[in-house]
């Protein structure tokens, strides 16, 4: 997909980070945010059998919570919607069943993204005993498959500093909320409490939205990688225009 657009990451890491984007329309920002949340495939338990549930929760209950489990995989290549992994937990109480005691039948390629999410805490005597296939799908069609799990973006917002305000004028606080560009620095707001009198005491500034600049701010369940996650997306939405202009054609 030929486009003249400029990715910066203004905070990174593993799980979260805060990208800007220039060179894109508003329409085409949401597409992405879209595409994030909906359209990219994860790993999610979707049939689960119970062999033993002697817990204070129903079967269905269980069910829910082993569903939410994210799950990740290094290869995600290699799956299609008709591919199953089975899992299984076995945990007798006293104690905590956690997702890290769910275990794979393919361990190399598909494993809980975190192993201390809790499911049930079982008392003494109590047990769970349990296996569960795991399915390759969409957050369209059910949000478990949403590797996205807070997806968003602002316009990028340019600070300008007028000149120092009136000797006798009362200063008020100034709340702004993203990331602001000054002098070509990029600053998160956070960094001074999303108040710009914090950053400009004494000053008077002006607040302007960069056009076609956005910060996006992209959190997953740790199924992927930020940079997995975004280019996936990308790679989705290539594919569906693909497919719409070969439509037209016919």
């Amino acid at each position: 997909m030929a486009a003249d657009y400029d990715v910066e990451f203004v905070e990174r890491a593993d799980r979260e980070a805060r990208i800007l984007v220039r060179g894109i329309t508003p329409a085409f920002a949401n597409g992405i945010r879209r595409a994030m949340i909906a359209d990219v495939p994860t790993l999610a338990i979707d049939t689960v059998r119970f062999i033993e549930n002697s817990s204070v929760m129903f079967d269905e209950q269980l069910g829910l919570r082993l569903g939410l489990v994210p799950l990740t995989t290094p290869r995600h290549d290699e799956f299609g919607e008709e591919d199953v992994v089975t899992l299984s937990i076995d945990v007798e109480g006293p104690g905590t069943a956690y997702s890290g005691d769910l275990v794979s039948a393919e361990p190399d390629l598909v494993k809980p993204a975190d192993e201390n999410v809790p499911i049930i805490h079982l008392k003494d005597g109590q047990r769970l005993e349990a296996e569960a296939d795991a399915v390759y799908d969409r957050g369209k069609d059910h949000a478990k498959h949403q590797g996205g799990v807070a997806v968003g973006y602002r316009h990028l917002q340019h600070v300008t500093v007028e000149g120092d305000l009136p000797e006798f004028e009362d200063e008020e606080r100034r709340i702004v909320r993203g990331v602001i560009e000054d002098d070509g620095d990029l600053i998160p707001t956070s960094e001074f409490g999303h108040d710009l009198t914090e950053r400009y005491p004494g000053k008077e500034v002006s607040v302007e939205d960069v056009p076609n600049a956005f910060v996006f701010h992209v959190e997953t369940d740790g199924s992927f990688s930020v940079e997995e996650l975004v280019t996936r997306a990308i790679d989705s939405i290539d594919d569906r225009a693909a497919e719409l202009e070969a439509a037209v054609q016919l």
